[in-house]
């Protein structure tokens, strides 16, 4: 631009007290911009800035730019691809999603399906599938791993099954058979779901917030493998494609900061602008656009808008006085809503109308003209200059925020309102509207069935197709599923180690979680796997005794440590490192899990085996992030979690907040997790072991829930014979006469598979089923019944009451439908049969983490267990409290006696008393 022979800029500025003087600031900054770059605009603007507040002038702060487009029209790049063909296809996944679901529906017993979300981003997919996202290749013996990483929101999922159809990669029949995985032949599931398709979807998406939050923390473990030397993922993108409705979810925007703080230009946000969530606009009196331009800025991301498709352009480029732009930011979201279904002499009135300016600007366009001008999301050039300035940023993330209109496409049936997000299928005449809208060769006799259509291989639409996806390196989405093996070292591999787990002496107790602590540093140590170890800790390391960790591995980060910690003069100072392992992810529990997922996934996504080992309070785990623990689930994620500080009475002095009485019941419901309760350090270790063979040299998908206590006692070596026992949920640990002569010390024969010991008398004998850290009271309360009462007992250490059921189920479900054959017995009934009882259950959770197993136990089992709100007390109180100590076990052993008519009540009465036990306290249950 000549800004010689430039006339004079009129002022932007309404009511304007100088717009002479505004005028010749803005040519001189535009001579600036012109003549030296926006590099010294940003520094004038800046020393302007400052002056001004030094001189008190109080500027109006603003987060958020202009309400249009971020790139300009003349900064726009040439659109690469073929617009007519991608057109076409475009038309033709749009067509095939609305069928699909069209056809779904039309049963009075479908199971659903929508339509409009994929309807108003189809084109910031199509853009991104032909010109972005990278594919996996082939997927051969090296997997084909370096292609992107795309979170694809969930409700779109018509449209990428539409495309993958055209591709070939998906039939008629599956298409048929949408949201109906059970039919012969497959199905398609409802939303992106790796579990129940695993070669097809990567990343379970549609619990809205979890995306956002998992691609943060998945581009930064790619980093984190990066900088360790793992593997070289500097080229690989992680695209989240997501809802502005969604963005209300706190997940969405909890982490954002720490993608600007590592500076992961590796990350690009798609926000799909349609501002409407189910019931209505998501800000009707208010902006989304500019709202989450202003968090995002204000998180250091680099932000592009793209709000006008091309229709706008010359429009803006006349509005000299900035009416325009005035009037942009002017109109709320529910406003912009009604423009949507209003025709365009609505338009002209009630948006253009406000400014006689603005009339005048548009007095040459019709109203048709008016009532069809794109937005930006809808416009393919727009969408892909923004998508290549993402690309093209360095040392910050980018979010894109594209306006588009919810249901684009539908029809005045859908488009743009209320009801459109329940919008599933369309009427005839809707479909023979949206049939010629888009151009859709099929004929009015047939448009009514909504039949699918598919161009000949050969024609320029289908060549097109497959060049694309190939120059990108094959078809997306797609999970690789080729097993990745990973020998795994043997407990007898670590003598030395479980020496290490072993109490010697008074004043060498540990607690479950040293013991694992100090398995954990040893592994590390591994020449074999210690590189792949993941330990997480949402700032608790100090907490489980981790800080020897700090010097050992380094605390990841990626700019390594540009400081001198405070406790740099001390053995375990605080050192972080570019090539650090742990990842202390500060208090984020929700951040902690969404690295698990990353590492738990590292094996389908990277082709290397890294071993997540999770640690946490167990409060806060399946409690706070039970939906993050789904989705790891679904994503098919391996690891550890470690609940430390877990159950109710074993962290004493914290209240009800912090004390865990549930978790383990809480884990039932996670079909992948398989959940331990240990009570001493050999048998962490044995779950440990079990755990790294099958999940990464067998390659079973599982993670290993541990919980892990801060209690101090007596840890013991390990006896011979356990293991099975320990793995598959129980074993004996001690046999005691009448005369309490036998094994109280946690050294029985764990061999034996049950029967009566120690006695001649049969009928008296009791079982006492012990977990955790109340194992340690059910071994006292043999003592008791033994010196106070002469009865003999078994006690048994209860890892898993959910592995017993599960067994136990699955047995049941064979002889249910197999009754010809010969039953099958699950371990637990091999375990206890021959036994009649009476059997007391008791742990530091709800009664009905033991109540599990109580079918497949003569007589039942009667559990004690944390049932209600915890206290700050001490272990004592709390377990007499909640009635799970030694007395109350004992009490619960007589008392079922009693009721077997082998006890008199008279001496359960006299027992309560002897053993100081309150008959008339309130029930914890209700405390």
């Amino acid at each position: 631009m000549n800004i010689e022979t430039q006339k004079p800029m009129k002022s932007p500025i309404l009511n304007d007290v100088d717009p002479t003087e505004t005028a010749e600031w803005l040519e001189s900054l535009d001579y600036v911009l012109q003549s030296k770059g926006p590099e010294r605009v940003q520094q004038l603007l800046a020393a302007l800035d400052e002056s001004a507040h030094r001189n008190g002038v109080e500027l109006p702060f603003t987060a958020a730019t202009p309400y249009f487009n971020t790139i300009s029209r003349e900064r726009q790049p040439a659109y690469p691809g073929n617009r007519e063909l991608e057109r076409r296809i475009k038309s033709f996944v749009r067509w095939n999603a609305m069928a699909m679901v069209t056809r779904a529906n039309r049963d009075p017993s479908a199971p659903g399906g929508h339509i409009s979300s994929f309807a108003s981003s189809a084109t910031l997919y199509e853009v991104a599938l032909n010109h972005f996202i990278r594919g996996r290749g082939s997927c051969t013996e090296t997997c084909g791993h370096e292609g992107d990483q795309v979170y694809f929101q969930g409700h779109v999922s018509p449209g990428m099954y539409a495309r993958a159809y055209l591709e070939g990669r998906l039939t008629e029949e599956h298409l048929n058979n949408f949201r109906r995985e059970l039919s012969p032949g497959g199905g398609l599931s409802s939303y992106p779901h790796p579990w129940l398709m695993p070669d097809f979807w990567e990343f379970p998406t549609v619990s809205m917030g979890l995306a956002p939050i998992m691609a943060i923390y998945q581009a930064r473990f790619n980093r984190y493998l990066t900088d360790r030397g793992i593997r070289d993922l500097s080229g690989k993108r992680v695209w989240a494609f997501l809802g502005d409705g969604e963005c209300d979810e706190p997940e969405t925007l909890g982490a954002i900061t720490l993608a600007s703080r590592e500076q992961l230009d590796n990350l690009t946000f798609v926000i799909n602008c349609n501002l409407q969530r189910l019931d209505g606009p998501v800000r009707g009196n208010g902006k989304i656009i500019q709202e989450l331009e202003g968090a995002f800025r204000g998180a250091g991301w680099n932000v592009i808008k793209v709000i006008w498709g091309d229709d706008w352009d010359p429009l803006l480029a006349k509005d000299e006085q900035g009416l325009l732009a005035r009037r942009m930011l002017e109109v709320v979201d529910g406003q912009y809503q009604k423009y949507t279904v209003s025709d365009g002499k609505y338009i002209r009135e009630h948006f253009f109308g406000k400014y006689p300016q603005l009339l005048e600007l548009v007095e040459n366009y019709s109203d048709d003209k008016l009532g069809r001008m794109r937005r930006g999301g809808h416009d393919p050039e727009k969408v892909y200059a923004a998508m290549q300035a993402a690309c093209h940023c360095q040392g910050r993330p980018t979010v894109i925020l594209a306006k588009t209109i919810k249901g684009y496409g539908l029809g005045e049936g859908g488009e743009g309102r209320n009801v459109t997000h329940n919008q599933k299928k369309l009427n005839e005449m809707e479909l023979r509207e949206f049939r010629s809208r888009f151009g859709i060769p099929i004929s009015d006799e047939k448009v009514a069935e909504a039949p699918f259509y598919k161009p000949p291989e050969d024609s320029p639409e289908m060549v097109y197709l497959r060049e694309r996806r190939a120059a990108l390196g094959g078809p997306a989405p797609s999970r690789c599923v080729n097993p990745v093996s990973t020998p795994m070292p043997r407990m007898a591999d670590y003598a030395k180690t479980m020496v290490k787990m072993v109490s010697r002496g008074p004043g060498k107790e540990m607690s479950t979680t040293m013991g694992f602590v100090r398995l954990l540093g040893d592994l590390l140590r591994d020449p074999q796997i210690g590189k792949l170890l993941v330990p997480i800790v949402p700032d608790e390391s100090r907490t489980f005794g981790m800080e020897g960790l700090f010097r050992q591995i380094g605390i990841y980060a990626h700019a390594g440590q540009h400081y001198e910690p405070v406790d740099s003069d001390q053995i375990a100072f605080y050192k972080e490192a570019k090539d650090g392992q742990l990842l202390e992810e500060g208090i984020t529990e929700a951040g902690a899990m969404s690295s698990f997922i990353a590492a738990g996934t590292a094996y389908s996504s990277h082709g290397v085996n890294m071993i997540p080992m999770f640690i946490y309070y167990s409060m806060f785990g399946f409690q706070r992030i039970g939906d993050l623990v789904w989705a790891a689930a679904d994503a098919r994620t391996k690891g550890f979690m470690l609940g430390g500080t877990a159950g109710r009475t074993t962290l004493n002095g914290e209240g009800l907040q912090h004390q865990d009485g549930h978790s383990l019941v809480n884990a039932i419901a996670f079909p992948t997790v398989r959940a331990y309760d240990p009570a001493y350090a050999y048998e962490t270790a044995v779950i440990v072991f079990e755990g790294l063979k099958r999940m990464y040299e067998d390659n079973e998908t599982a993670i290993y829930y541990i919980t892990l206590e801060n209690e101090n006692y007596s840890m013991p070596e390990m006896p011979s014979g356990c293991e099975e026992g320990i793995i598959r949920g129980m074993y004996r640990v001690s046999t005691v006469d009448p005369n309490g002569k036998g094994d109280p010390n946690g050294k029985g024969n764990p061999s034996d598979k049950g029967g009566q010991q120690g006695t001649t008398d049969k009928a008296i004998r009791v079982q006492l089923f012990g977990s955790g850290p109340i194992l340690r009271e059910s071994l006292r309360a043999q003592q008791i019944l033994a010196e106070q009462y002469g009865m003999g007992s078994d006690v048994w250490s209860i890892t898993s009451y959910t592995q017993l059921r599960r067994e136990a189920q699955e047995c049941d479900r064979w002889n249910m439908l197999h009754p010809d054959k010969t039953a099958r017995q699950s371990y637990l009934q091999k375990q206890v049969a021959g036994i009649e009882g009476p059997f007391i259950g008791a742990t530091d959770y709800l009664r009905t983490l033991a109540e599990q197993i109580s079918p497949w136990v003569s007589g039942g089992l009667f559990a004690l267990g944390t049932d209600g709100l915890g206290r700050s007390e001490s272990r004592e109180s709390l377990r007499r409290h909640f009635e799970v100590d030694a007395e109350c076990i004992t009490v619960a052993a007589l008392y079922q006696l009693s009721q077997r008519g082998q006890y008199a009540s008279s001496q359960v009465a006299q027992a309560i008393q002897d053993l100081d036990i309150d008959p008339e306290k309130q029930s914890a249950l209700y405390a």
